[in-house]
């Protein structure tokens, strides 16, 4: 199988910046899509960004987009998560998601996830 191997989760203050990475490992296969989720508790897991291999597109949500950078290294097989202006409602648990699914542009059918990293933003 494919495993998903993140860190860079932590402890910050409102206003301040963290990075996550994630490198996929294990069995060969096409990746067409990578990119970030999280769950805050109580809550739904939502999308926070995701981008293509092949043509290097992102796509953020609204309430991301200008904070958070998504990039890719596809050499490695890896994806980084670049966040900024942290705010109290970024606690999350933060997973990363692939898939090798054609079109699956925005990681809405994706077939693998990390296991999550902890992020908490609190003064």
């Amino acid at each position: 199988q494919v495993y998903l191997m993140e860190s860079g989760g932590g402890l910050v203050q409102p206003g301040g910046s963290l990075r996550l990475s994630c490198a996929a490992s294990g069995r060969t296969f096409t990746i067409h899509a990578m990119g970030w989720f999280r769950q805050a508790p109580g809550k739904e897991r939502e999308l926070v960004a995701a981008i293509t291999w092949r043509g290097d597109s992102t796509y953020y949500p609204d309430s991301m987009k200008g904070r958070f950078t998504i990039s890719r290294d596809a050499a490695k097989n890896s994806v980084t998560l670049q966040m900024s202006s942290l705010k109290p409602e970024d606690t999350a648990v933060y997973y990363c998601r692939c898939t090798d699914i054609s079109g699956d542009y925005d990681l809405s059918r994706g077939n693998y996830w990390g296991q999550g990293t902890q992020v908490i933003v609190s003064s």
